[in-house]
């Protein structure tokens, strides 16, 4: 992905690459920035000084780990520059950092940053709301096999949309797990399912099974560009934006 943002960032027009980090301990620090993300050399080098990153630039794109987004909240909030976090898998105690860092920075945060799947948890909160518990909500998931957490970040975003227009909190009324002898499903809850395997981006199913009829929203990504095209678009959006916590549903205005 880091990558990625580079080649994307270099080929907007009035966009400007300023700089990229990388942990202390990574081989490619010292490697020119341009080179690895194979669009010709541009000068500048990867480092692993994060202040320095975010004192040089007017908006910074974060898909890291939870653990690092936490610092690079915190770089946000001292410099109050904006900040676009892609990372997935973050815990109550980095989103709070987060929700902290909002208070003096303008902070985008996306379990996921493609453009259709902002549309689709707009929809799925609609179609929550307008179908009652006679529908029964399950979310499938599929990313490839060396992702690190499940369900994934964009699945619990869909339940969060879903459990909004239910009405209802997603944390009480999700089932994250089937084995065994479980017993007839319990009305109102919120199913999800995780797949794994292969070089899969990212699937994402949404099921509203009622009797006689089961509606089914469903977004793939075939490309990892999405994502950064987002993500892009998110950091643009920023300029001059006040500080707070939004999300992509604030940059595309829905």
């Amino acid at each position: 992905m880091g990558r990625m943002l580079l080649a994307t960032v270099a080929a907007q027009e009035g966009a400007l690459i300023a700089g990229g980090v990388d942990r202390a301990d990574s081989t490619l620090i010292g490697a020119d920035l341009g080179d690895l993300a194979g669009i010709g050399a541009l000068g500048l080098t990867a480092s692993s000084d994060k202040a320095a990153l975010f004192a040089a630039s007017d908006v910074v794109i974060d898909f890291t780990l939870a653990e690092a987004t936490v610092e690079h909240a915190g770089l946000a909030a001292q410099s109050g520059t904006p900040l676009v976090v892609g990372t997935t898998g973050l815990g109550e105690v980095q989103l709070a950092a987060l929700e902290s860092a909002a208070e003096a920075a303008c902070i985008v945060r996306a379990a996921n940053t493609s453009l259709g799947m902002t549309l689709l948890l707009a929809v799925v909160e609609q179609v929550a709301r307008a179908l009652d518990e006679d529908y029964d909500i399950e979310i499938v998931e599929m990313h490839h096999r060396h992702k690190v957490d499940a369900p994934s970040g964009t699945a619990l975003a869909l339940g969060e949309a879903a459990a909004a227009g239910r009405n209802v909190d997603l944390d009480s009324a999700s089932v994250r797990v089937r084995d065994g002898h479980t017993g007839p499903r319990q009305r109102g809850t919120i199913g999800f399912a995780t797949l794994r395997g292969g070089d899969v981006t990212g699937e994402h199913s949404v099921i509203f099974a009622g009797t006689g009829e089961r509606v089914e929203i469903t977004h793939k990504a075939s490309s990892r560009q999405v994502f950064a095209e987002g993500a892009v678009r998110a950091a643009r959006w920023t300029f001059g934006k006040p500080p707070g916590l939004y999300g992509m549903r604030d940059v595309l205005g829905i």
